[in-house]
Protein backbone atom coordinates (compact mmCIF):
# COMPACT_ATOMS: atom_id res chain seq x y z
CA UNK A 1 0.00 0.00 0.00
CA UNK A 2 1.39 3.40 -1.00
CA UNK A 3 1.22 6.18 1.55
CA UNK A 4 -0.24 9.43 0.17
CA UNK A 5 0.94 12.93 1.10
CA UNK A 6 -0.66 16.14 -0.14
CA UNK A 7 1.18 18.76 1.90
CA UNK A 8 4.81 19.59 2.53
CA UNK A 9 4.37 18.68 6.20
CA UNK A 10 2.87 15.30 5.35
CA UNK A 11 5.68 14.66 2.89
CA UNK A 12 8.38 15.59 5.41
CA UNK A 13 6.90 13.27 8.03
CA UNK A 14 6.50 10.36 5.62
CA UNK A 15 9.91 10.93 4.03
CA UNK A 16 11.58 10.74 7.45
CA UNK A 17 10.25 7.20 7.81
CA UNK A 18 11.77 5.96 4.54
CA UNK A 19 14.95 4.03 5.24
CA UNK A 20 17.80 3.03 2.96
CA UNK A 21 18.37 4.41 -0.52
CA UNK A 22 15.38 6.37 -1.79
CA UNK A 23 14.50 6.71 -5.46
CA UNK A 24 12.10 9.33 -6.80
CA UNK A 25 9.99 9.27 -9.96
CA UNK A 26 8.56 12.66 -10.90
CA UNK A 27 5.36 12.69 -12.97
CA UNK A 28 2.51 14.95 -14.01
CA UNK A 29 0.04 12.12 -13.49
CA UNK A 30 -2.00 10.44 -16.24
CA UNK A 31 0.28 7.48 -15.61
CA UNK A 32 0.81 4.73 -18.18
CA UNK A 33 3.14 1.78 -18.72
CA UNK A 34 6.07 4.11 -19.32
CA UNK A 35 5.66 5.53 -15.83
CA UNK A 36 5.29 2.00 -14.46
CA UNK A 37 8.66 1.18 -16.05
CA UNK A 38 10.20 4.13 -14.22
CA UNK A 39 8.73 3.03 -10.90
CA UNK A 40 9.86 -0.56 -11.45
CA UNK A 41 13.38 0.64 -12.31
CA UNK A 42 13.40 2.63 -9.08
CA UNK A 43 12.11 -0.40 -7.20
CA UNK A 44 15.02 -2.46 -8.54
CA UNK A 45 17.73 0.07 -7.73
CA UNK A 46 16.48 1.70 -4.52
CA UNK A 47 15.22 0.45 -1.17
CA UNK A 48 12.24 2.80 -1.13
CA UNK A 49 10.37 4.52 -3.97
CA UNK A 50 8.70 7.93 -3.87
CA UNK A 51 6.48 9.12 -6.75
CA UNK A 52 5.43 12.73 -7.24
CA UNK A 53 2.26 13.69 -9.14
CA UNK A 54 1.99 17.37 -10.00
CA UNK A 55 0.79 19.13 -13.16
CA UNK A 56 3.30 21.97 -13.17
CA UNK A 57 1.79 25.22 -14.48
CA UNK A 58 5.22 26.78 -15.01
CA UNK A 59 6.00 24.54 -17.98
CA UNK A 60 2.85 25.31 -19.97
CA UNK A 61 2.90 28.29 -22.29
CA UNK A 62 -0.07 30.42 -23.41
CA UNK A 63 -2.53 28.35 -25.42
CA UNK A 64 -1.01 25.02 -24.35
CA UNK A 65 -2.99 22.24 -22.73
CA UNK A 66 -2.65 22.95 -19.00
CA UNK A 67 -6.40 23.10 -18.36
CA UNK A 68 -7.21 19.96 -20.32
CA UNK A 69 -4.12 17.98 -19.32
CA UNK A 70 -5.51 14.67 -18.02
CA UNK A 71 -5.82 14.41 -14.25
CA UNK A 72 -6.54 10.82 -13.19
CA UNK A 73 -5.41 10.67 -9.58
CA UNK A 74 -7.31 7.54 -8.50
CA UNK A 75 -6.03 5.52 -11.46
CA UNK A 76 -2.56 6.97 -10.91
CA UNK A 77 -2.54 5.88 -7.27
CA UNK A 78 -3.55 2.35 -8.25
CA UNK A 79 -0.69 2.20 -10.76
CA UNK A 80 1.74 3.46 -8.10
CA UNK A 81 0.58 0.77 -5.70
CA UNK A 82 0.82 -1.93 -8.35
CA UNK A 83 4.32 -0.88 -9.38
CA UNK A 84 5.58 -0.79 -5.79
CA UNK A 85 5.74 2.88 -4.78
CA UNK A 86 6.09 3.37 -1.03
CA UNK A 87 5.05 7.03 -0.95
CA UNK A 88 3.16 9.32 -3.34
CA UNK A 89 3.39 13.10 -3.05
CA UNK A 90 0.49 14.80 -4.86
CA UNK A 91 0.62 18.49 -3.91
CA UNK A 92 -1.55 21.39 -5.00
CA UNK A 93 -0.06 24.38 -6.79
CA UNK A 94 -0.37 26.31 -3.51
CA UNK A 95 1.81 23.71 -1.79
CA UNK A 96 4.44 23.79 -4.51
CA UNK A 97 4.39 27.56 -4.95
CA UNK A 98 3.12 28.99 -1.64
CA UNK A 99 4.14 32.52 -2.59
CA UNK A 100 2.64 32.31 -6.07
CA UNK A 101 4.69 31.77 -9.20
CA UNK A 102 8.37 32.03 -8.24
CA UNK A 103 10.26 35.17 -9.14
CA UNK A 104 13.49 33.17 -9.40
CA UNK A 105 13.61 30.26 -11.84
CA UNK A 106 16.35 27.91 -13.01
CA UNK A 107 17.85 28.94 -16.34
CA UNK A 108 18.54 25.98 -18.64
CA UNK A 109 21.32 27.82 -20.48
CA UNK A 110 21.76 27.80 -24.27
CA UNK A 111 20.53 24.22 -24.74
CA UNK A 112 17.19 25.22 -23.23
CA UNK A 113 16.56 27.57 -26.16
CA UNK A 114 17.00 24.87 -28.81
CA UNK A 115 14.72 22.06 -30.02
CA UNK A 116 11.88 21.88 -27.46
CA UNK A 117 12.92 25.23 -26.03
CA UNK A 118 12.68 26.85 -29.46
CA UNK A 119 9.15 25.55 -29.97
CA UNK A 120 8.09 26.10 -26.36
CA UNK A 121 9.83 29.22 -25.00
CA UNK A 122 10.26 29.13 -21.22
CA UNK A 123 9.36 25.44 -21.04
CA UNK A 124 12.63 24.26 -19.54
CA UNK A 125 12.75 27.13 -17.04
CA UNK A 126 9.53 25.69 -15.63
CA UNK A 127 10.72 22.08 -15.81
CA UNK A 128 14.05 22.66 -14.09
CA UNK A 129 12.52 24.90 -11.43
CA UNK A 130 9.95 22.30 -10.36
CA UNK A 131 12.47 19.43 -10.58
CA UNK A 132 14.93 21.28 -8.35
CA UNK A 133 12.16 22.10 -5.85
CA UNK A 134 11.02 18.47 -5.78
CA UNK A 135 14.59 17.23 -5.34
CA UNK A 136 14.91 19.49 -2.29
CA UNK A 137 11.54 18.39 -0.88
CA UNK A 138 11.98 14.64 -1.46
CA UNK A 139 15.75 14.37 -0.82
CA UNK A 140 16.29 11.25 -2.95
CA UNK A 141 19.48 9.32 -3.55
CA UNK A 142 18.41 8.53 -7.11
CA UNK A 143 15.96 10.20 -9.50
CA UNK A 144 14.54 8.34 -12.50
CA UNK A 145 13.53 10.04 -15.76
CA UNK A 146 12.43 8.59 -19.08
CA UNK A 147 14.61 8.87 -22.18
CA UNK A 148 11.57 9.79 -24.26
CA UNK A 149 11.99 13.34 -22.94
CA UNK A 150 15.65 13.21 -23.86
CA UNK A 151 16.41 16.93 -23.86
CA UNK A 152 14.76 17.23 -20.46
CA UNK A 153 16.90 14.37 -19.16
CA UNK A 154 20.08 15.99 -20.51
CA UNK A 155 19.23 19.33 -18.91
CA UNK A 156 18.38 17.78 -15.55
CA UNK A 157 21.72 15.97 -15.57
CA UNK A 158 23.46 19.25 -16.38
CA UNK A 159 21.59 21.12 -13.65
CA UNK A 160 22.42 18.52 -11.02
CA UNK A 161 26.10 18.59 -12.00
CA UNK A 162 26.38 22.37 -12.25
CA UNK A 163 24.50 23.10 -9.00
CA UNK A 164 26.06 20.25 -6.97
CA UNK A 165 22.76 18.58 -6.16
CA UNK A 166 23.56 15.31 -4.31
CA UNK A 167 21.47 12.92 -6.39
CA UNK A 168 22.17 10.35 -9.11
CA UNK A 169 20.08 10.84 -12.26
CA UNK A 170 19.05 7.57 -13.91
CA UNK A 171 17.70 7.47 -17.48
CA UNK A 172 15.16 4.75 -18.32
CA UNK A 173 14.59 3.61 -21.94
CA UNK A 174 11.44 4.66 -23.78
CA UNK A 175 8.49 2.27 -23.55
CA UNK A 176 6.64 1.72 -26.83
CA UNK A 177 3.45 0.17 -28.09
CA UNK A 178 3.86 -2.97 -30.20
CA UNK A 179 3.67 -0.85 -33.37
CA UNK A 180 6.45 1.48 -32.22
CA UNK A 181 4.48 4.46 -30.90
CA UNK A 182 6.20 5.90 -27.83
CA UNK A 183 3.93 5.94 -24.80
CA UNK A 184 2.85 9.44 -23.78
CA UNK A 185 0.09 10.86 -21.60
CA UNK A 186 -0.87 13.02 -24.59
CA UNK A 187 -1.57 9.96 -26.75
CA UNK A 188 -5.03 9.83 -25.17
CA UNK A 189 -5.89 13.04 -27.06
CA UNK A 190 -5.45 11.25 -30.40
CA UNK A 191 -8.33 9.89 -32.46
CA UNK A 192 -7.84 6.44 -33.98
CA UNK A 193 -6.85 8.01 -37.32
CA UNK A 194 -4.46 10.43 -35.62
CA UNK A 195 -2.88 7.60 -33.70
CA UNK A 196 -2.06 5.85 -36.97
CA UNK A 197 -0.68 9.13 -38.35
CA UNK A 198 1.52 9.49 -35.27
CA UNK A 199 3.46 6.41 -36.32
CA UNK A 200 5.33 8.72 -38.72
CA UNK A 201 7.55 9.72 -35.79
CA UNK A 202 8.76 6.23 -34.89
CA UNK A 203 8.96 5.30 -38.60
CA UNK A 204 11.40 8.16 -39.16
CA UNK A 205 13.55 7.06 -36.23
CA UNK A 206 13.49 3.45 -37.39
CA UNK A 207 14.54 4.42 -40.92
CA UNK A 208 17.40 6.49 -39.57
CA UNK A 209 18.53 3.68 -37.30
CA UNK A 210 18.43 1.19 -40.18
CA UNK A 211 20.53 3.52 -42.32
CA UNK A 212 23.08 3.81 -39.53
CA UNK A 213 23.19 0.04 -39.13
CA UNK A 214 23.79 -0.23 -42.89
CA UNK A 215 26.92 1.91 -42.52
CA UNK A 216 25.57 5.18 -43.91
CA UNK A 217 27.00 8.48 -42.77
CA UNK A 218 25.17 11.09 -40.70
CA UNK A 219 23.82 13.01 -43.69
CA UNK A 220 22.39 9.85 -45.23
CA UNK A 221 20.94 8.73 -41.89
CA UNK A 222 19.10 12.02 -41.47
CA UNK A 223 17.93 11.98 -45.09
CA UNK A 224 16.51 8.48 -44.64
CA UNK A 225 14.65 9.61 -41.54
CA UNK A 226 13.18 12.62 -43.37
CA UNK A 227 12.07 10.47 -46.30
CA UNK A 228 10.31 8.04 -43.99
CA UNK A 229 8.53 10.85 -42.18
CA UNK A 230 7.46 12.47 -45.46
CA UNK A 231 6.05 9.14 -46.64
CA UNK A 232 3.68 9.05 -43.66
CA UNK A 233 0.32 10.69 -43.17
CA UNK A 234 0.34 14.27 -44.52
CA UNK A 235 -1.80 15.30 -41.54
CA UNK A 236 1.34 14.96 -39.40
CA UNK A 237 3.29 18.24 -39.49
CA UNK A 238 7.00 18.10 -38.74
CA UNK A 239 8.41 20.51 -36.16
CA UNK A 240 11.99 19.23 -36.15
CA UNK A 241 13.95 16.11 -37.05
CA UNK A 242 17.62 16.35 -36.13
CA UNK A 243 20.74 14.27 -35.58
CA UNK A 244 22.95 15.21 -32.62
CA UNK A 245 25.58 13.71 -30.39
CA UNK A 246 24.43 12.24 -27.03
CA UNK A 247 24.88 15.65 -25.35
CA UNK A 248 22.65 17.27 -28.02
CA UNK A 249 25.57 19.03 -29.67
CA UNK A 250 25.86 19.04 -33.49
CA UNK A 251 25.81 15.58 -34.99
CA UNK A 252 29.00 13.49 -34.82
CA UNK A 253 30.82 12.01 -37.78
CA UNK A 254 31.29 8.69 -36.00
CA UNK A 255 30.23 7.09 -32.74
CA UNK A 256 27.12 7.42 -30.51
CA UNK A 257 24.43 9.77 -31.77
CA UNK A 258 20.80 10.69 -31.15
CA UNK A 259 17.92 11.17 -33.57
CA UNK A 260 15.19 13.45 -32.22
CA UNK A 261 11.81 14.26 -33.75
CA UNK A 262 8.84 16.44 -32.85
CA UNK A 263 5.63 16.79 -34.84
CA UNK A 264 2.03 17.93 -34.64
CA UNK A 265 -0.74 15.39 -35.16
CA UNK A 266 -3.82 17.56 -35.37
CA UNK A 267 -3.51 19.81 -32.33
CA UNK A 268 -1.43 17.28 -30.39
CA UNK A 269 2.32 17.78 -30.30
CA UNK A 270 4.40 14.60 -29.85
CA UNK A 271 8.13 13.97 -29.43
CA UNK A 272 10.33 10.91 -29.75
CA UNK A 273 14.00 10.01 -30.10
CA UNK A 274 16.33 7.08 -30.58
CA UNK A 275 19.94 6.27 -29.86
CA UNK A 276 22.00 5.22 -32.88
CA UNK A 277 25.67 4.63 -33.62
CA UNK A 278 27.39 6.03 -36.67
CA UNK A 279 30.04 3.81 -38.21
CA UNK A 280 30.07 4.90 -41.84
CA UNK A 281 31.62 2.56 -44.36
CA UNK A 282 33.71 3.80 -47.27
Amino acid sequence: MSELAHTRAELAAARSRLTGRVGVVMTMGALHEGHEALIRAAREQADRVLVTIFVNPLQFGPGEDFDRYPRTIETDLEICRRAGADLVFAPSAAQMYPGGEPGVRVSPGPLGDDLEGLSRPGFFHGVLTVVLKLLHLTRPDLAFFGEKDYQQLALIRQMVADLDVPVEIVGVPTVRESDGLALSSRNRYLTSDQRMAALSLSAALRAGAEAAEAGRDGGAVLAAAHRAFAAGDPATKLDYLVLTDPALEPGPVVGPARLLVAAWVGDVRLIDNAAIRLDPRP
